[in-house]
């Protein structure tokens, strides 16, 4: 099953993987969350750490019942969507299972298909690769521009300035295989700019799954 036909899905989706771990990045970083991560994506990214995930046919589809459940046994109050690119999928019927439980819902992403379900956190990730929806640009809580270059922080500004909600939280997070080289590069860029935040990949350097 391709991942055009999956879209039209709303009570099975393709999972590569679900587990309990502690956010590791971003602005609810350390707090224990229950991640789903869904197989399939379309934007490209050279430097994805998760490649494995682009093919969605390559994993299992699961019931939105037995995610649930999975959540629930855990015990922890956030879930955070990821992928792959969760909104390749109508999430409304996962997001509703999961909020009738009383959880609070979290989603990562490019932003490059429309908004499906309630979210209580909407962390926007624009790539390069593809371009962003103007939606994200009103509905985003969090905007996390990854760093692989220089030029990279220039760009993130352009996606500040279209930003239409003015709480959204604004970071910048070097790319992990390039950490040591754009690590000091933000840091002093914040210190000119300080809107932004820093965002490490935390749960890397403290080998948390």
């Amino acid at each position: 099953m391709n991942a055009n036909m999956l879209m039209t899905r709303v009570d099975h989706l393709p999972v590569m993987e679900s587990f309990l771990t502690i956010q590791g990045e971003g602005h609810h970083v350390g707090k224990p969350a229950y991640f789903i991560r869904l197989g399939g994506c379309d934007v490209g990214c050279v430097w994805c750490d998760v490649k494995e995930s682009w093919e969605a046919e390559d994993h299992p589809l699961e019931s939105v019942d037995s995610l649930v459940n999975k959540v629930v046994e855990s015990g922890v109050e956030i879930v955070v969507v990821t992928g792959g690119e969760p909104f390749m999928y109508d999430l409304s019927q996962l997001t509703k299972s999961l909020k009738e439980k009383g959880l609070k819902v979290h989603v990562e992403t490019a932003g490059v298909y429309p908004i499906t379900g309630k979210w209580d956190w909407i962390c926007f990730s624009p790539k390069k690769f593809k371009q962003p929806l103007e939606e994200y640009f009103r509905q985003a809580d969090e905007l996390k521009v990854i760093i692989f270059n220089k030029s990279d922080l220039k760009w993130a500004e352009t996606h500040v300035e279209q930003l239409k909600n003015t709480q959204t939280h604004l970071f910048l997070q070097p790319e992990w295989s390039k950490q040591n080289e754009m690590t000091p590069l933000i840091i002093e860029y914040i210190k000119s700019n300080p809107k932004w935040r820093v965002s490490l990949q935390t749960h890397k350097f403290m080998d948390i799954p």
